[in-house]
């Protein structure tokens, strides 16, 4: 099936499966307002910390935790621009693995995805890629998203 967004279809989110944690696709017609968002990181768990001194991925926290402090900084990119995360039809997570374990926590990026998609406050999900990478830029990052949001425009 397919879910509109607004009553003029500028997006349509196309998801098959309604228990699906993600789109199948998302189809943004011309004339949207579109906002790419650069690939963000996460921000020391002590915002008082400049990232310059933080020496240890537990200043970061985990993948769910880091997940969680990325979107944020996305959703407050968006907010900006006037977006919502409702307004976000692709994210691109960029998951490296966690030191302590040597492996990826995909897991864990999808629990901090949730806390922002298909929410009560937020119902609307995503097409979403995620890839395994073997290093982000700072060695304690554990996720990095980029994300488009398309909206009609503002009349």
């Amino acid at each position: 099936g397919q879910v509109r967004n607004d009553a003029d279809a500028q997006v349509v989110r196309i998801k098959r499966n309604p228990a699906a944690l993600i789109l199948d696709a998302a189809r943004v017609n011309a004339a949207s307002d579109v906002v790419y968002v650069s690939g963000q990181l996460a921000s020391p768990l002590d915002p008082a910390k400049p990232m310059s001194e933080v020496k240890s991925v537990e200043e970061l926290g985990d993948t769910m935790t880091q997940t969680i402090s990325t979107l944020t900084k996305v959703r407050d990119i968006l907010a900006t621009q006037g977006f919502t995360m409702a307004d976000v039809v692709k994210l691109t997570l960029f998951v490296a693995a966690d030191p302590r374990t040597g492996k990826m926590d995909f897991a864990g990026a999808n629990e901090g995805f949730k806390a922002f998609f298909g929410t009560a406050e937020n119902p609307n999900t995503v097409a979403r890629s995620t890839f395994q990478v073997a290093a982000l830029v700072g060695p304690y990052y554990l996720i990095e998203i980029e994300a488009i949001a398309a909206k009609k425009p503002a009349s």
